[in-house]
C-alpha cells in the first residue's frame, strides 16, 4: 500500500533521457473538447468495467471511474478515465492481450512512474489506467473525485478552470497534455485542501 508520504506529493515523473511513454506511434489526443456532464456517463463507465471485468476475472482486483466525468454536473471531455489495480502492470502478458481482445490497446508505458500503462478504447471513448495496488495515483484519483463530488464551490471552480484552459488549448491548437498543464496549477490547489480535510496534510 502507498505510504501516506507518496499519496501527497505531485511530484512530475517525467521520462528518463532518451526514453518515451508512447507506444505504438501513438500520441497524446488532438482535440481538446470539453462538454456539459452528461448523465449517461456513469452507464458509459459500467458498461466498459463489465469488458474489462469479464476480460481478466480475478485478475482486475479493482476497477474504479475517476476523472471529471465520475463527478455529476462536472463539464468534461467526453472520454471516461478508468483506473484499473492488477497485481503486476509490468507484467503485461497477464493482462494486455486479454483486454485487447475486448478492445482496448496499449498506448502508453512508464516503467519509472509506478509501472504505469494505458490502454485506450472507443465506443465509448475509454483511457485505462493499469496501477499496481502500491501506487498513490488511485488514492489521489479517489480523494479529488469525492472532494469534488462533495464540494460544489470547488467543483464550480474546476468546471470554470477546464473550461478556460479548453478554449485557450483550442485556440492554440494544442493537445491534451498542454491542456492539463493549463489546469495544473488548481488542480494542485484543490488537492491541496483535500488533503488537509482528510488529515493526510497538516491544516
Amino acid at each position: 500500500m502507498p505510504t501516506r508520504e507518496q499519496i501527497v506529493s505531485l511530484a512530475e515523473s517525467p521520462p528518463p533521457p532518451g526514453e518515451s511513454p508512447w507506444v505504438g506511434g501513438a500520441t497524446p489526443r488532438a482535440h481538446v473538447e470539453v462538454v456539459e456532464a452528461d448523465p449517461a456517463w456513469p452507464q458509459w463507465f459500467e458498461g466498459l468495467a463489465a469488458r474489462i471485468r469479464d476480460a481478466l476475472g480475478f485478475r482486475a482486483i479493482q476497477v474504479e471511474h475517476v476523472g471529471s466525468t465520475a463527478v455529476p454536473g462536472l463539464p468534461a471531455k467526453p472520454v471516461i478515465d478508468v483506473d484499473l489495480t492488477v497485481a503486476d502492470p509490468g507484467d503485461e502478458a497477464a493482462y494486455v492481450p486479454a483486454l485487447e481482445s475486448a478492445g482496448f490497446h496499449l498506448r502508453v508505458r512508464e516503467p519509472w512512474w509506478w509501472e504505469h500503462r494505458v490502454l485506450r478504447a472507443e465506443g465509448p471513448s475509454c483511457n485505462l489506467h493499469v496501477f499496481g495496488f502500491d501506487s498513490p495515483e488511485p488514492v489521489r484519483h479517489r480523494i479529488f473525485r469525492d472532494w469534488l463530488r462533495a464540494h460544489p464551490d470547488e467543483r464550480a471552480r474546476y468546471a470554470a478552470t477546464k473550461q478556460q484552459a479548453a478554449a485557450d488549448a483550442t485556440a492554440r491548437g494544442e493537445h491534451t497534455m498542454q491542456y492539463n498543464a493549463r489546469k495544473e496549477q488548481v488542480v494542485r490547489e484543490i488537492y491541496h485542501r483535500a488533503f488537509v480535510a482528510t488529515g493526510l496534510l497538516p491544516g
